[in-house]
């Protein structure tokens, strides 16, 4: 991802994260290489951040302290840290995204935490009833959308509805495709499977958001064939979805290098086939793909893995970059009201029960 010099300060929690703060700088050091002309403004202890700065002349240079020593736990729970995480290094991060300091926000923090706060400083965009963690997802034809992957462990038809508009909006930003055809994830192809907000939500999309390339429904085998462009979930079924295809990638690395590892023929034979292991390692590093934002917020936050190290960290803040240069709430907010009045209609329509 690049997107060539830009002028736009990115507000980075520098103390979030498993491998916080060294990481975060690391990895945004990384990211004004690939992102000439980015500004960051770190939300933090200023006493343990600068001595690190020190050996980051660039960064440095691009960079200010914003100063606090209250930092939000990995295990607060979203409650407690809304609650007394008020001048923490979160908080005010997002904060500066609803003030216009900064453009966006990316943090490898506390998820449940981060998405209380964004929820509750940005508010959602006019039409928005509930955000929706969206993410890139590996596919046989290269990548996919997926949303939501957590946010909102029950969805009603209207919401997955929004998830398709908002899914359209960000693969047409971050993928750039012109036309990307939409899928929603079910137990069966047919239109007669499903639970019923699931078949609700088929009819609605079909009917109130005529301008999307929907497909209808899909199967869990169809996200990895790249069936479709932008898989639409709950966020229950999209955070076991996304974590078993993490576990299964982390499976199949681990397998390969035992098998290749097991005897010195095998080891010749990885000697001899190094080229493709790479790009197998490659195609399956998650790393590459992390940064998955809080789309239907009036604002842009960016959640990076938690256990993020700098490579992958640099990548969540090149995720928060690109949504920024396609203005991605104003895609959102057209497609929402292009969509909008028909979305009422259609629940006249098919609210009684199917």
């Amino acid at each position: 991802m690049s997107t060539g010099k830009l002028q736009l300060p990115i507000a980075l929690d520098a103390m979030g994260g498993d491998n916080a703060p060294a990481c975060v700088l690391r990895g945004a050091a990384m990211a004004l290489v690939r992102h000439p002309g980015i500004k960051f403004i770190l939300y933090g202890n200023r006493y343990i951040l600068e001595p690190l700065l020190i050996e980051m002349p660039t960064l440095k240079a691009a960079s200010e302290i914003a100063h606090t020593e209250i930092v939000i736990a990995g295990d607060d729970k979203p409650s407690v840290a809304v609650r007394r995480g008020r001048n923490s290094s979160m908080w005010m991060s997002i904060e500066s995204v609803r003030d216009a300091h900064t453009c966006a926000i990316v943090s490898a923090g506390n998820t449940g935490a981060l998405m209380a706060m964004s929820k509750l400083i940005l508010r959602t965009l006019p039409g928005i009833s509930r955000p929706a963690i969206a993410a890139l997802f590996p596919t046989l034809r290269g990548e996919c959308v997926m949303l939501d992957l957590g946010a909102n462990v029950e969805s009603d038809a209207k919401d997955l509805c929004r998830f398709a508009v908002m899914g359209d909006a960000f693969a047409r930003a971050v993928l750039g495709l012109s036309r990307p055809k939409i899928g929603l994830l079910n137990v069966g192809s047919e239109e007669l499977k499903g639970r019923d907000e699931v078949k609700e939500a088929y009819q609605l999309i079909k009917t109130s958001a005529q301008h999307l390339n929907f497909h209808g429904f899909i199967e869990g085998n169809d996200i990895a064939e790249g069936t479709v462009d932008v898989v639409v979930t709950d966020g229950f079924t999209g955070n076991v979805a996304l974590k078993t295809a993490e576990g299964a990638a982390r499976l199949i690395r681990t397998y390969l290098k035992d098998a290749f590892m097991s005897s010195v023929l095998s080891k010749s034979g990885a000697l001899m086939a190094s080229g493709a292991l790479k790009v197998v390692k490659d195609k399956l590093d998650d790393r590459k793909r992390n940064g998955a934002m809080f789309l239907g917020l009036n604002g842009i936050a960016v959640k990076s893995h938690g256990g993020a190290d700098a490579f992958s960290f640099c990548n969540a803040i090149s995720v928060a970059v690109e949504l920024v240069a396609h203005d991605i709430n104003t895609r959102i907010m057209q497609e929402v009201k292009l969509s909008g009045d028909e979305v009422k209609t259609a629940e006249v329509k098919t609210g009684e029960p199917s």
